[in-house]
């Protein structure tokens, strides 16, 4: 009777044992599971689902539109490779993202509409500062600063010395379609008479070297590269004084704003460590 009074009891104490053995179990996974949730908030960035970083991150890409003006963005004329300042910065921001870029090539007239419409999500190409487009687009940074300047046919070497002798009835200036000049040389020379070509903003010189415009109106960088490559017939007239400077930079759109914010501190980084002087430097250097 002992006997089967202790068999039972060793019985029954077993079963409560593996009973909270189970249960112990069970509230492990259950607290790992909690756990992991925990983790996984702490690690949650709070950035929206419809933010480009979001996306761009999910996906692997970021579309960028690009127009070539050097030596910000261009192709070379023997590989058609791609180079220039803000193409090294881009795919320097794409590298540490661990991403790849895709690449759109655009005109400066339609490149805030392309970006607009979705076509890219980031304009990493040379864009200075108009309120036009500022109402339109949003900039990132800015990265730099851009000045203009004006090139001549050398046949006018004696007739052009300083911006002062451009605003005048007498004078026409070239400006391409969709470059920040444009809607500038109202303000700036509202005297002298404007022509515009389209395409990629060079192409702004050709009605000076046929001498259908006495001017061409562009980024004092682009001035200068163009004069020296066709040092010929072309100059640039007062370079060491480039006037009405404005920040030169990224577009994207609006409402975006962790976008805006990982964009804004990452073009600080690249101003403060001085990474887009050196590229600036260099690419100067190389297309001279």
């Amino acid at each position: 009777m002992s006997d089967q009074i202790d068999s039972g009891r060793r019985g029954l104490l077993t079963g409560v044992a593996m009973a909270g053995a189970a249960a112990g179990a069970a509230g492990l996974l259950a607290g790992a599971g909690s756990i992991r949730e925990a983790h996984a908030q702490m690690l949650d960035t709070g950035i929206s689902e419809n933010s480009v970083l979001a996306k761009i991150r999910k996906a692997g890409v970021l579309k960028a539109g690009y127009a070539q003006t050097g030596p910000w963005f261009y192709k070379d004329a023997k590989t058609g490779e791609l180079g220039g300042i803000y193409k090294d910065c881009v795919e320097r921001l794409a590298g540490e993202m661990q991403i790849k870029v895709e690449w759109s090539e655009v005109t400066f007239a339609n490149a805030t509409v392309g970006l607009r419409r979705g076509d890219f999500d980031l304009f990493g190409s040379s864009a200075v500062y108009t309120m036009a487009r500022a109402m339109t687009v949003n900039y990132v940074g800015p990265l730099y600063s851009k000045g203009t300047l004006c090139l001549a046919h050398k046949d006018n070497a004696g007739r052009f010395k300083t911006a002062a002798d451009f605003n005048d009835p007498s004078v026409t200036i070239s400006v391409t379609t969709g470059a920040s000049e444009e809607g500038r040389i109202a303000a700036l020379f509202p005297k002298a008479k404007v022509i515009t070509t389209t395409g990629q903003v060079t192409l702004g010189a050709e009605p000076v070297r046929a001498k259908r415009a006495d001017l061409w109106i562009s980024g004092d960088s682009d001035v200068i590269l163009f004069a020296k490559r066709n040092a010929n017939w072309a100059y640039a007239v007062d370079p060491e004084n480039p006037f009405d400077k404005r920040p030169n930079t990224w577009m994207i759109r609006y409402g975006d704003p962790e976008w805006k914010a990982f964009l804004d501190f990452f073009s600080t980084f690249m101003v403060v460590n001085g990474e887009v002087e050196r590229l600036f430097q260099h690419h100067m250097a190389k297309l001279t």
